[in-house]
């Protein structure tokens, strides 16, 4: 029996699943949306296909896992994965990665554990800030996300985070099943990636015993995820304009369905997840750090795992080596490859509608986005 404090965060369980798909496909506008992806097949059979799913992971290989491959086959060059670090495959994971793509992170994450033979894919941390219309609610619960609650006061944030927590620890330590949480709150928007302290703080508070002894419960696996091309990065130059600006500036519910999306069915180029060693292999060397610096050594531990998985790729050499003004890694990439980004960015400047369009701006912030995962590796690496 799941604990009633999770029920307003948690997936749905199997046997809500019933209403829950009755309830989607009684909403004018997701069954709008349905109909443009499933052209040809009637809503009812779909219904039927909907009902026929025993529990969320038959549900999310009957819709969810076509649709993947579906928008990698149209809109990237392919996604891979490197799982060798894992010692075994039926173990209980918490993957903590980096953030590229609001749905596409977990969604891809899903699927290649699902090539790689893996029993069950993960539950996914999901920010309340997403959930623009009910049904968008319905759906994630369905496709095994559980809610973090981000619109909320002082302290009803602490005891949300709390419930969280201890809903962490009992996904992985009673229903043995995997997680994926990125590693801050919401993209990091010049991809200068780094785990806020306050969520490995968040994930110690449920479990029992020391905070090192709650982490190690969760079995914290860190993860780095590398686009060649990023969809949104000309709405993240843009927004970094925007704040530039005006420093009140705050996205829209309609900014975030944007970005949405745009990641999904904007070019990616090359998808890459690298998985390091779970850092219980190394977590034990921490005990004897002071408890003031305890999480501030985790987190840097856990970025150089991060920054050490990058897939590089020819356009970001180019881009430090634009933004440097020299030709340090000229041997990396051909004349070409580098013409062709140039040619990129002035695109993506292109699609930036500003009245006021700072075009230099928006051209260092593109280039910062692609030179940054190159710059942490170097670092990572030395």
């Amino acid at each position: 029996m799941i604990p009633a404090e999770f029920d307003d965060i948690r997936p749905f369980t199997p046997e809500e699943m019933p209403a829950a798909i009755d309830c989607l496909l009684s909403d004018p506008q997701f069954t709008a949306i349905v109909s443009s992806f499933y052209k040809d097949v009637p809503l009812e059979m779909l219904r039927r296909q909907a009902h026929a799913c025993k529990d969320n992971l038959e549900f999310q290989k009957t819709f969810f896992y076509p649709l993947v491959g579906a928008i990698l086959a149209r809109h990237s060059d392919g996604c891979t994965i490197d799982t060798s670090a894992l010692p075994d495959k039926t173990q209980s994971y918490t993957f903590v990665s980096n953030h590229r793509d609001i749905v596409l992170d977990a969604a891809l994450l899903s699927a290649k554990l699902v090539d790689e033979g893996f029993p069950d894919t993960p539950e996914i941390a999901l920010g309340d800030n997403l959930l623009v219309y009910p049904w968008i609610r319905t759906l994630v619960r369905l496709n095994k996300s559980f809610i973090v609650k981000r619109s909320v006061g002082m302290r009803e944030m602490l005891r949300s985070s709390q419930v969280m927590s201890r809903y962490m620890h009992y996904v992985v330590s009673q229903k043995h099943s995997c997680i994926w949480i990125a590693q801050r709150e919401g993209r990091a928007k010049d991809s200068d990636d780094r785990t806020q302290e306050s969520l490995l703080k968040m994930m110690a508070m449920g479990g029992e015993g020391t905070p090192l002894e709650r982490l190690d419960a969760l079995n914290i696996v860190p993860l780095t995820i590398s686009y060649e091309y990023d969809p949104c990065d000309f709405l993240k130059a843009k927004e970094f304009q925007q704040k530039r600006d005006d420093p009140h500036f705050k996205k829209s519910p309609e900014d975030d369905l944007r970005n949405m999306q745009t990641g999904i069915f904007g070019y990616k180029g090359r998808i890459h997840y690298q998985m390091a060693a779970p850092v219980n292999d190394w977590l034990e060397e921490l005990r004897d750090e002071p408890k003031g610096k305890f999480f501030v050594a985790l987190a840097a531990r856990m970025d150089r795992a991060i920054h050490r998985g990058y897939r590089i790729y020819p356009n970001n050499y180019v881009a430090l080596d634009l933004l440097e003004g020299g030709t340090r890694f000229a041997d990396r990439y051909t004349p070409e490859q580098k013409a062709r980004f140039e040619q990129y960015l002035r695109e993506r400047i292109d699609l930036v509608d500003l009245p006021d369009k700072d075009e230099a701006f928006l051209r260092e912030r593109l280039l910062t986005m692609y030179a940054n995962p190159l710059r942490n590796h170097l670092a990572a690496q030395a």
